[in-house]
C-alpha cells in the first residue's frame, strides 16, 4: 500500500507534512477537545448532526452550548453549523438540535458572537459530518474529525465498563490538510440552505488563501461524500480543483473502493454498517488474493430480518456472508462488563479503515449507500506507516487487553481472530472472565436475532 491509494479526482488534492492523532473513544476524545477550545484565542467552527439534550461536556463543562458561550464570552467566535431535518427525516429530529421553538430559546440567552446557521441535506438524506475547527487561519490551527456526536452514550472511557455504551473515536488533525477541513466548513457555511436572519446567523467567511505550516510527517488528503446540486462550487482549495456543484461529490466511496482493492496484507475495519455491494465484492477480492481482514462490527446489529424483502438486500446479505467462506476473514464484536459483570454489547459508531499498516481513512461515512451516495460527509485519509501502525496498536490494545506494538499487521489480526474466538467460546460456556472484550460473530447470521448467542448480550 502507497500513496498510490490516493484519489485523483475531488476537489481537496494530497497534503503532506501533518500531525494525526487518535483520540479513542468519547472520554478522552471530548477533553481533548474541550481543552483545545479553552485554549482558543480567535474561532471555534462546528458542524453538527446531533446534539442529545442530556449531553454535557466531560469535567463538569456543562452542555455544549453552555460552554461555548463562555468561550465567547472571553472573545472567541463561535460558528456552528446544525443539521435541520426535513420531513423525509422527521425520525431523527429527536436528538438534534434541528431549529425547533424551544432551540431558539436557547440561543436568546448566549453571547451574540455565538453564530448559528442551519443545513439541510438532499431529501431522504443526513448532514452527517462532525467536525471542529479550532483558531483557523492561524498557525496553531487544529481540525477534530470523525463520527463522534454529542451523545451521552459516547462518554466512555477504552474497555467500556458499563452498559449502553458506544465505542467511537475523533482523529485531531494539524498541518496543511487543515486548510481543506476549512474550506469544506466555509463552502457549506456559506451556502447553508438557511443563512438569512439577523446577527445571530452570522456573515459570510471567506475561503482560505494559506496553508497552515507543516506538523509532522503524514500525508493526508480530505474526501467527502456531497450531494449533487447541493452547493455553489466556489473558489477552489488551494492547489486543488473546484466542486462541480452539479454532479456533487464521492470520492469517499472512489477511495473505499480504490484503497480495498490496493491492499496486499491486511484490512482492519471498525464501522457501524457493512452493507455496500460493491465494497463487499471488493473485500471479497482482498480475501482471495489472500489479504488478511478483520471486520469490526455491533455485536447486536442494527439490521433487522425485514432488511431480506428485496432481491438487492438478499444479494447483498448472501455476499457479505460468503466472505465467512475464507480463513483469512473474521468479524467481530465488542461486549465490556456491567457493574455485576454481565457482558454488555458495545455499539460501535466509530468509521475507520487501515491497511497493510501504512494507510488509512477515518471521518463520519458509514459504509451504507446513505453514507457513500447522498449524505454530507467528511473523511481524511492518510498514509504514514507510524501513524497507521500506531492507530491499530491503539485500537487492537484495548479490545484485546494486549500490546501488539512488537507484532506486524497481519499477526495482530490473526491474533485479533484468535482471542475474539476464544471468547466467544468462554460466552457460550456462560464464562465472563475474557481475554479484553473482542469476540467473534458469525457472519452468516448476522441479522438481528441471528445469532442467539450475541443477541443477548
Amino acid at each position: 500500500m502507497s500513496e498510490t491509494a490516493f484519489v485523483t479526482g475531488g476537489p481537496y488534492p494530497v497534503r503532506e507534512g501533518n500531525r494525526l492523532e487518535l483520540l479513542l473513544d468519547g472520554e478522552a476524545a471530548f477533553e481533548r477537545l474541550c481543552q483545545t477550545v479553552e485554549g482558543a484565542t480567535h474561532y471555534v467552527w462546528a458542524a453538527i448532526t446531533f446534539m442529545w439534550p442530556a449531553f454535557e461536556f466531560p469535567q463538569g463543562r456543562g452542555h455544549p452550548l453552555a460552554f461555548l458561550h463562555r468561550a465567547a464570552e472571553r472573545g472567541v467566535e463561535i460558528r456552528l453549523l446544525f443539521w435541520r431535518p426535513d420531513e423525509e427525516t422527521a425520525s431523527l429530529r429527536k436528538n438534534a438540535f434541528w431549529g425547533a421553538p424551544e432551540h431558539l430559546g436557547q440561543l436568546e440567552s448566549l453571547h451574540p458572537k455565538l453564530h448559528v446557521r442551519w443545513d439541510r441535506a438532499a431529501p431522504g438524506f443526513c448532514q452527517h459530518q462532525k467536525l471542529w475547527l479550532v483558531d483557523t487561519g492561524e498557525a496553531s490551527s487544529s481540525a477534530f474529525l470523525g463520527g463522534l456526536n454529542l451523545n451521552p452514550h459516547s462518554l466512555a472511557r477504552p474497555g467500556h465498563r458499563g452498559a449502553g455504551q458506544n465505542h467511537d473515536l475523533y482523529a485531531e488533525l494539524r498541518g496543511p490538510a487543515v486548510a481543506d477541513v476549512q474550506h469544506n466548513f466555509v463552502q457549506r457555511w456559506n451556502g447553508a440552505s438557511e443563512r438569512d436572519g439577523g446577527e445571530r446567523r452570522g456573515a459570510d467567511l471567506p475561503f482560505p488563501v494559506q496553508l497552515p505550516p507543516r506538523a509532522e510527517t503524514a500525508t493526508v488528503q480530505i474526501r467527502r461524500t456531497t450531494a449533487p446540486h447541493r452547493y455553489d462550487g466556489g473558489p477552489a482549495p488551494i492547489g486543488g480543483q473546484p466542486l462541480d456543484g452539479a454532479a456533487g461529490e464521492r470520492t469517499i466511496f472512489v477511495q473505499y473502493l480504490q484503497a480495498i482493492r490496493q491492499a496486499r496484507r491486511s484490512i482492519y475495519l471498525e464501522h457501524q454498517y457493512l452493507e455496500v455491494p460493491e465494497l463487499v465484492e471488493a473485500l471479497r477480492g482482498a480475501l482471495k488474493r489472500g489479504v488478511e481482514v478483520a471486520v469490526v462490527l455491533p455485536a447486536t446489529p442494527d439490521v433487522p430480518a425485514s432488511a431480506y424483502v428485496t432481491p438487492e438486500r438478499r444479494a447483498l446479505f448472501e455476499a457479505r456472508a460468503a466472505l465467512g467462506e475464507f480463513p483469512t476473514f473474521s468479524l467481530v464484536g465488542l461486549a465490556g462488563q456491567d457493574d455485576t459483570g454481565q457482558r454488555r454489547a458495545v455499539w460501535i459508531h466509530s468509521k475507520i479503515m487501515l491497511i497493510d499498516d501504512q494507510w488509512g481513512t477515518v471521518g463520519s461515512a458509514n459504509l451504507h449507500r446513505f453514507s457513500m451516495f447522498g449524505n454530507g460527509e467528511l473523511n481524511a485519509a492518510f498514509c504514514d506507516a507510524a501513524v497507521a501502525r500506531a492507530f491499530r496498536t491503539e485500537l487492537l490494545a484495548e479490545h484485546l487487553a494486549l500490546d501488539t506494538s512488537a507484532l506486524d499487521d497481519v499477526e495482530a489480526l490473526r491474533l485479533l481472530r484468535r482471542v475474539a474466538a476464544g471468547n466467544r467460546a468462554r460466552l457460550e460456556q456462560g464464562n465472563s472472565a475474557w481475554q479484553g472484550i473482542a469476540v467473534a460473530l458469525k457472519i452468516g447470521q448476522y441479522v438481528q436475532g441471528g445469532d442467539p448467542l450475541t443477541a443477548g448480550l
